[in-house]
């Protein structure tokens, strides 16, 4: 099974709940906040992009919750391989464009001022190696001048193995339980879930593992540098996670600069 396979089957029979889901999740446990943290980007944008345009791809749209609001300020595109993923953002983002493609191998005929790939989905990249090949194709549709923005998974050393996870929606036309718990298998951490769902039709089970790739400060530094990029570090980024920014220069060059802000 090759990476896109692996890939494909993400949320495959999650996706219909997956706002659902986080908008819980977050209600609860954490201030994460789609507005403000496009407005945080906005001003990040602004900030490192050296382009003259304002066309943005987000890479690993899911459902299109950042586009809502980057849309009044960017001309904004988007991509998933997830297909039922695509449709709920196209009908959050009537209008706007969406494709559908792997964040690895993805081809599309135009570069753009900036591309950002956020909420972890590059921890999606198991590998190395694969991390360095989705950082080097959504690098080659960067205009000289625009800035990637990418929001990591979480580093080995603060990746707690036996994590327990637990989410509950309670709405009047659905019932829904999410246990899991997180593992870590040398440089793979695994997120075992387990879903409960009632709806006015039916009770059912079933069971998810989602896969991410534990990568150090050093490796993400190491993949953006190894795409021709000039590298910022925003330590706090949008959700405690922190933010790569890599500007891809107007003329070759291998110089790399660090802030942490």
């Amino acid at each position: 099974m090759n990476a896109g396979d692996n890939l494909l089957r993400l949320y495959a029979k999650s996706t219909s709940f997956y706002d659902a889901i986080y908008d819980v999740i977050y209600d609860a446990y954490s201030s994460k906040n789609y507005k403000s943290e496009s407005n945080r980007l906005r001003q990040l944008i602004k900030r490192y992009k050296r382009s003259d345009g304002r066309s943005l791809l987000d890479v690993a749209v899911g459902t299109g919750r950042h586009l809502y609001y980057l849309k009044a300020w960017f001309d904004v595109e988007g991509l998933d391989i997830n297909r039922k993923m695509l449709a709920r953002a196209q009908e959050r983002n009537p209008g706007v464009k969406l494709h559908q493609g792997d964040m690895l191998t993805f081809k599309l005929p135009k570069k753009f001022d900036v591309i950002s790939c956020l909420f972890s989905a590059i921890g999606y990249m198991t590998t190395l190696a694969k991390l360095r090949r989705a950082i080097l194709t959504m690098s080659i549709h960067l205009k000289p001048g625009g800035v990637l923005i990418i929001e990591p998974w979480i580093t080995p050393r603060n990746f707690k193995s036996g994590k327990l996870h637990a989410a509950l929606v309670n709405q009047p036309e659905l019932k829904l339980a999410r246990i899991g718990r997180s593992l870590a298998r040398g440089k793979i951490s695994l997120i075992d879930f387990h879903y409960l769902i009632a709806t006015p039709e039916r009770i059912r089970y079933f069971r998810e593992t989602e896969k991410f790739g534990l990568f150090t400060h050093s490796e993400y530094l190491g993949a953006l540098r190894a795409a021709g990029l000039r590298v910022a570090y925003d330590r706090k980024g949008l959700t405690g996670r922190g933010l790569y920014l890599g500007v891809k220069p107007r003329v070759a060059t291998c110089e790399i600069f660090l802030s942490e802000s």
